[in-house]
């Protein structure tokens, strides 16, 4: 038996989950799984965002990034009750995994994949200098998947937080990009 290829990309690199208090998921992640330093931000800058086909701005957010191994960490904690990617799937209060991310070969071409396979494409913009979207899966996967431009700036950054990693010496869980 022979199982179809719907999307194109499956070295997934990262793992989101949509949190209440993203200080109390980093110390959970910090002290249980020994994860960290993670890198905090308020906001995510984001130009040209479509969610759903409409014009329309990221969602306001606290995040943290940290690398597990090769396995970044995201928590992301909605700051407000506004439609967007992350209210696609969790109500306010609400948490769980939100999506996978991969770094794409050929952008559009695997976006494209992804929407041509029935995957609605939820929220599209460029963040930083690179496009990315979210693609909706979770109707048959239970969760969306992140593709991401590669960049210059993207890679510089994901290597410093990785180098973090393989130096963290576990005293301060947070540290600001």
């Amino acid at each position: 038996m022979t199982i179809a290829r719907a999307f194109p990309n499956k070295k997934f690199m990262q793992v989101c989950w949509v949190v209440p208090d993203v200080h109390a998921a980093i110390d959970s992640w910090a002290h249980s799984a020994g994860v960290g330093p993670f890198f905090w931000f308020d906001g995510v800058g984001c130009t040209g965002g479509r969610h759903r086909g409409a014009p329309a701005e990221f969602p306001k957010v606290t995040a943290a990034i940290a690398y597990a191994g090769d396995l970044q960490i995201e928590l992301v904690a909605q700051d407000n009750d506004d439609p967007g990617v992350f209210r696609d799937l969790f109500a306010p209060g609400q948490s769980g995994l939100h999506h996978m991310a991969s770094i794409c070969a050929d952008y559009e071409s695997e976006r494209d994949a992804y929407v041509r396979a029935g995957a609605e494409l939820a929220f599209e913009g460029v963040i930083g200098n690179s496009r990315t979207c979210w693609v909706d899966t979770s109707p048959t996967l239970g969760f969306m998947v992140e593709l991401l431009e590669p960049s210059p700036t993207r890679d510089a950054g994901f290597a410093a937080m990785r180098a973090a990693a393989e130096s963290w010496d576990g005293i301060d869980p947070i540290t600001r990009f």
